[in-house]
């Protein structure tokens, strides 16, 4: 059983791996944090196309937040000064902007500094990731 939570982040992605990087040494929240490539998908009860879909934010007991709400737990695992901002993306209408927000990032990580072709998302047929909030 883990007493972690885990953050997933697409480690093919340049901009995703550079953003992972910053979180472990300047956010550090109290997690683990791996790429989805590495991670047991099964172990953590998260499937591959969400993982290639989104940032994912795993607690102990198995509940996994995507998107925006994976930023907002794990700004509120870091403590200190990032969990008041985590706190804010959790309120209702912050919620939905941030939402919006990330949605637009991830699905342009390819046009960003750092990205590169692989940092595309690609979209697994069939029904998207349920929104998280």
């Amino acid at each position: 059983m883990r007493t972690r939570p885990v953050l997933v982040y697409d480690g093919d992605c340049a901009f995703c791996t550079s953003c992972a990087a910053f979180v472990e040494r300047r956010v550090r929240p109290r997690s683990a944090i791996t790429p989805w490539q590495f991670a047991d998908l099964d172990a953590l009860g998260v499937t591959e196309p969400r993982a290639r879909y989104e940032l994912l934010w795993v607690t102990p007991g198995g509940v996994v937040h995507g998107g925006a709400r994976a930023v907002a737990e794990l700004l509120l695992s870091a403590g200190r000064g990032w969990a008041p901002l985590g706190a804010v993306l959790t309120l209702p209408l912050v919620r939905r902007l941030a939402h919006v927000v990330y949605r637009l990032v991830a699905d342009n990580r390819q046009r960003l500094p750092g990205g590169t072709a692989a940092c595309a998302v690609r979209r697994a047929p069939g029904p998207r990731p349920s929104r998280d909030g």
